[in-house]
């Protein structure tokens, strides 16, 4: 199966890829000197193999981009790959090599057979340069210290989902949020245009007592929907598409883009009166989602595409931690860390870790095409993925419930995108219940779904 292209995952981060080109030759040495920072006017894509399968050959692509240069003339990249059978030791170095299909990264590297098919997997990393400048960036941005890590999928469960069936979503089993657009307690923001597009609550979470926070950045404010009623708390935010999160303790976590005032992404952390605890810039360039994590919030940052987290015990971490931290999973607070790559746009591969080794696996195929993995988590022995899955002219959600004998149950859900959020916050599990943030031209809603499950 085919990996997928720069322009097919990375998001809006794909706008970068066009244009980029390199050269190459191939060395070794027994290992590498430290990682160096990103400098300014470079910056790179890399989507990594994180589950391959046993005697699958393994290419690393990296897109480089740079500032441009004075003559017009389109970057000139090069790099150098860091590279090991399993988990620890020293590194083996691969030069990248320059190829012609920039959608999928000009620069590559296939990797040793005998790395490639290693029983422990293998990790990486990379530093990448403008020869121009002498600018240069390491990706994962933890560099030796926390490498990109692939394990191997040999005992994977594998599901066949056949074609979709369009228009037989389920309906959900209560609607815990309705709020028509507005800027009162208990409405929801709007803003934009017909032209341009609307943008609504960027996302939301559930506390475990089931009341429903709503992150109202176009009012900023959160909202709070409990049995006793509807309670508005004021937030210092930029007003731009954020990820939220609630902490066990009712914190807050907003997980902020790039704004006016701060030219870099930033996680701010408010107690739950809305008072500012700390507010702290991520170790990447963007992000893709925020989550609360066994210790504190963790973010999953993109070049390095990997989880770092972002505070702990209720204090924010520099870059530097961030950095030295990054897992290619999310960890839970059962131990153990959910790991997801998809493949093209019609394999999905998932594992649950126990440090670097696989406690269990899926490969799931489709017909139709698969979008954004939205969630993918543990409940008990089980494991909970929403993913889109859709063709050029309809989209839904598809719901699996997973076990180690594979699919236990399925249903597919109404997209309701009618607003934008947040790319990956439109889902969220509490207990044995799915919640989906939702909008129409009426206003906003939560939606509640039993999925009927024991732990």
């Amino acid at each position: 199966m085919r990996r997928p292209g720069i322009r097919s995952l990375a998001g809006g981060a794909a706008g970068i890829v066009a244009g980029v080109i390199g050269g190459i030759a191939l060395s070794s040495v027994s290992a590498a000197s430290g990682p160096t920072p990103a400098a300014l006017g470079l910056d790179a894509v890399h989507i990594p193999p994180v589950l391959t399968r046993p005697g699958e050959p393994v290419t690393l692509r990296y897109a480089i981009v740079c500032a441009p240069s004075d003559d017009g003339e389109p970057c000139d990249g090069a790099g150098s790959v860091y590279v090991r059978a399993g988990q620890s030791g020293g590194f083996q170095l691969l030069t990248l090599e320059r190829g012609e299909d920039s959608s999928d990264g000009r620069y590559f590297v296939d990797l040793p057979r005998e790395i490639a098919s290693s029983r422990a997997g293998f990790s990486y990393y990379a530093i990448l340069r403008d020869r121009a400048s002498g600018a240069t960036i390491t990706v994962p941005a933890g560099g030796a210290a926390a490498p990109q890590r692939s394990v191997p999928l040999r005992d994977a469960t594998e599901i066949a989902l056949g074609p979709h069936a369009f228009g037989r979503d389920r309906a959900a089993d209560t609607r815990v949020v309705a709020a028509a657009w507005g800027s009162g307690v208990g409405e929801a923001g709007l803003a934009g245009s017909r032209e341009l597009g609307f943008v609504g609550p960027s996302s939301f979470d559930v506390a475990a007592d089931g009341s429903v926070a709503v992150l109202d950045q176009v009012n900023g404010r959160v909202e709070r929907w409990t049995r006793a009623g509807v309670k508005a708390t004021n937030l210092e935010v930029s007003g731009g598409l954020a990820d939220f999160a609630l902490e066990p303790g009712g914190e807050m976590d907003v997980l902020e883009p790039p704004s006016r005032l701060s030219p870099a992404p930033i996680l701010r952390s408010f107690r739950s009166d809305g008072t500012p605890r700390w507010a702290q810039r991520l170790s990447d360039r963007t992000w893709a989602k925020l989550a609360a994590g066994p210790t504190g919030p963790a973010v999953q940052q993109q070049p390095s595409e990997q989880w770092l987290p972002v505070g702990e015990h209720g204090a924010a971490l520099g870059r530097a931690a961030q950095a030295a931290h990054g897992r290619p999973g999310r960890s839970f607070a059962n131990g153990r860390d959910v790991v997801v790559e998809r493949l093209g746009v019609g394999e999905l591969r998932l594992a649950e870790l126990a440090g670097d080794a696989v406690v269990r696996s899926w490969r799931i195929t489709s017909t139709t095409p698969l979008g954004e993995v939205q969630l993918a988590e543990p409940h008990g022995s089980h494991l909970v993925v929403v993913m889109k899955t859709y063709t050029d002219d309809r989209s839904e959600y598809l719901v699996l419930v997973l076990d180690r004998s594979g699919l236990v149950n399925s249903f597919a859900v109404d997209s309701l995108e009618w607003a934008e959020s947040a790319p990956l916050a439109r889902f969220r599990l509490a207990g044995s219940s799915l919640y989906r943030l939702g909008s129409t031209r009426a206003g906003l809603s939560v939606d509640r779904f039993d999925l009927e499950i024991s732990r």
